[in-house]
């Protein structure tokens, strides 16, 4: 006989782990299913730090960071443990450029406190920059780092705490929504459910087509690199903040950096996007190219020149993309009962634990609070022919 549960969650991940423990919360009983280990490497979800920020060019993203920051610190305080750290966050670049253009008009629009700071003051504060003429930045004090792989296995703690079940190492084989519920089938179990949160990432463009949903994603191979500055003390969080770089060239598109605590890890560097894209996780290639090591670092020398010093790690890792970038949350339009989160790579993980609460929202009220305006399915073309 198949056992059932109240919500089953597929996909362990940053969203998943927190569906999960959103769920359990509200006092369902929650199952979350995982296809390889707990924090695996394959997927978006795993390593040191993600950078957490207001600073977004839609006003709408700043408004659900002002709900996600009190759930962060909420969670770290029942984890009892130290899962965000304050560094500040700089975005620099010519004011001329469009993203920086876009980013000011939503920050003022959100009513988001600022410093906007010239050269020379970027200088005083942080002589670490080596800024081209003309550039400017936009501060605010509250951006940092999220310890990622802690904010994972945090929810994922707190949601067994509190009656769920985790099982990893369990592929999914299939889903079938009727008017009962859905049914799970594994390879050796059968599980049924009231409702089912899919949070599987670059999984998710196959599994919705088994569910008659045609989602437009792409998955593309994002690599990370780790060097060690010339003065590792320089970079220390509080002494240097997580900055973005209103600029495109051949190392991407909008270069980012994330101050690290422990200085074996290393000063992490790379870029939003300007990857090539691929259709399924079998296709990604998940070798470092060291070209693009290099490249970045050259980055760096121009613009930040005592944190361009050896490779210390570098690695890929998966983003999965929507064509406009903006997540998918929302409920299958035949079946209500079953809840989507996708498409969150790239800029998503400062938002899971605001995306599993909207989530198990969804799974257990119908409806959330937080603003969905952007994320809904209907403005894509869902059917499989």
């Amino acid at each position: 006989m198949a056992q059932h549960f109240d919500a089953i969650v597929v996909g362990a991940g940053g969203v998943g782990s927190a569906a999960a423990y959103y769920l359990a919360k509200a006092g369902q009983k929650v199952l979350l299913l995982e296809q390889f280990e707990l924090d695996h490497q394959n997927g978006s979800s795993y390593g040191y730090s993600r950078v957490i920020r207001y600073t977004y060019d839609n006003p709408i993203y700043v408004n659900l960071m002002r709900d996600a920051y009190p759930l962060w610190f909420a969670l770290q305080d029942e984890a009892d443990e130290q899962l965000y750290i304050k560094t500040g966050g700089l975005d620099f670049g010519l004011p001329t450029e469009d993203t920086w253009q876009r980013m000011k008009t939503s920050l003022d629009e959100a009513n988001l406190d600022y410093e906007r700071l010239n050269q020379a003051e970027i200088a005083q504060r942080y002589p670490q920059f080596a800024l081209d003429d003309g550039m400017e930045g936009l501060f605010n004090p509250d951006a940092g780092l999220l310890k990622t792989s802690r904010c994972v296995l945090a929810h994922v703690r707190l949601a067994q705490a509190r009656g769920a079940t985790v099982i990893d190492q369990t592929p999914v084989l299939s889903i079938t929504p009727s008017n009962a519920g859905v049914t799970v089938q594994t390879a050796s179990e059968t599980y049924t459910c009231d409702r089912i949160v899919l949070t599987v990432g670059s999984w998710a463009k196959g599994v919705l087509a088994a569910q008659g949903i045609d989602l437009p994603l792409k998955i593309m191979p994002c690599q990370l690199g780790f060097y060690q500055p010339k003065n590792p003390s320089l970079f220390e969080p509080g002494k240097f903040p997580v900055f973005f770089a209103h600029m495109n060239g051949e190392y991407g598109e909008m270069p980012y950096g994330i101050p690290h605590e422990d200085p074996s890890i290393g000063f992490k560097i790379t870029t939003f996007y300007g990857w090539n894209t691929v259709e399924k996780p079998s296709e990604v290639d998940y070798t470092p190219s060291q070209v693009w090591t290099e490249r970045i670092r050259d980055w760096a020398r121009q613009y930040i020149p005592e944190a361009a010093g050896p490779l210390i790690s570098t690695r890929r890792c998966l983003y999965t993309l929507t064509p406009d970038k903006d997540f998918v949350v929302d409920q299958h339009p035949d079946y209500p009962q079953v809840v989507i989160g996708a498409g969150f790579s790239g800029h998503g993980f400062k938002f899971t634990t605001l995306m599993g609460k909207m989530l198990a929202d969804l799974a257990v009220d119908g409806s959330t609070p937080h603003d969905t305006s952007l994320f809904k399915l209907s403005r894509f073309q869902l059917v499989v022919a």
